[in-house]
């Protein structure tokens, strides 16, 4: 009698996209090991829907864009797979990540496992200042968990019970430019109002108002000295400064949501 075969787990890569041309060939490359790619696009006008479609990704769109969260969520729904990889479209996952994710899920001892992510700011690889491990719940097996929503761009997913920790990290390709840089934070410092606006809703408007100030500060020390952003070089004073400038515009942003009239 023929033993039986066992399980192969399959593994399905959850993505959302919006103008990606310049990222997603890079990361779709590195993903050809993998089942399913699902891609929902929010509204690409450049050839993100073509690239995606080259590589056998499943690409469809929701335009009822209602957060980066809420929209990863219909991401991870659509996945068909025993276990999903949730990605951003700026990652890459390198090969000794891939064998490392195969390895561990051919005989799996957590539901769950947190990956390290290594960010690029300009032109380095960011190691210190709180940027590295950056671990990110990433790994999942597939109707265990969805991303948290309604708290701004950053949601990740939820999962109580004991989670595994990978050894290779991500490649984070978030600001090779500075130009993207300031745009990004612009967008998210305006996507934290309105759950800020809840965490702060007893806040006096002088409270928040002296947050703006005291809050960069005290991240700027914390992150360049105690925590050895300094040894990031420039770039590291670069992106502290500016950080501190993105969590600056986050409490103006609810500042100035609050002290508009009602209509």
């Amino acid at each position: 009698m023929a033993e039986d075969t066992p399980h192969k787990p399959t593994i399905s890569v959850a993505m959302i996209a919006r103008n990606e041309e310049k990222n997603l060939p890079r990361t779709l490359e590195g993903l050809r090991w993998v089942d399913e790619i699902v891609i929902v696009d929010s509204g690409s006008s450049d050839s993100t829907p073509e690239i995606a479609r080259a590589f056998g990704a499943n690409h469809s769109f929701n335009r009822d864009f209602r957060g980066h969260s809420e929209q990863k969520n219909v991401a991870i729904q659509k996945c068909r797979c025993d276990w999903i990889l949730l990605l951003d479209a700026d990652e890459v996952v390198t090969p000794a990540r891939a064998i490392e994710i195969q390895s561990v899920l051919s005989d799996p001892d957590h539901q769950a496992y947190w990956i390290p992510r290594l960010n690029i700011f300009l032109t380095r690889w960011m190691r210190h200042g709180g940027l590295f491990p950056d671990t990110k719940l990433r790994l999942f097996r597939r109707g265990v968990t969805l991303v948290q929503e309604g708290i701004g761009p950053h949601g990740t997913p939820q999962y109580s019970e004991h989670k595994g920790v990978l050894k290779h990290h991500l490649e984070h390709y978030g600001y090779p430019d500075f130009a993207m840089y300031l745009d990004h934070m612009n967008e998210y410092s305006t996507g934290t109002t309105p759950p800020m606006a809840h965490t702060y809703r007893n806040a006096p408007q002088a409270m928040v108002l002296l947050q703006s100030l005291l809050n960069p500060i005290f991240g700027f020390i914390k992150n360049y000295f105690f925590r050895l952003g300094f040894l990031d070089g420039a770039e590291g004073l670069i992106f502290h400064l500016n950080h501190a400038v993105y969590v600056h515009w986050k409490f103006v942003k609810l500042w100035e949501s609050r002290a508009k009239p009602k209509t």
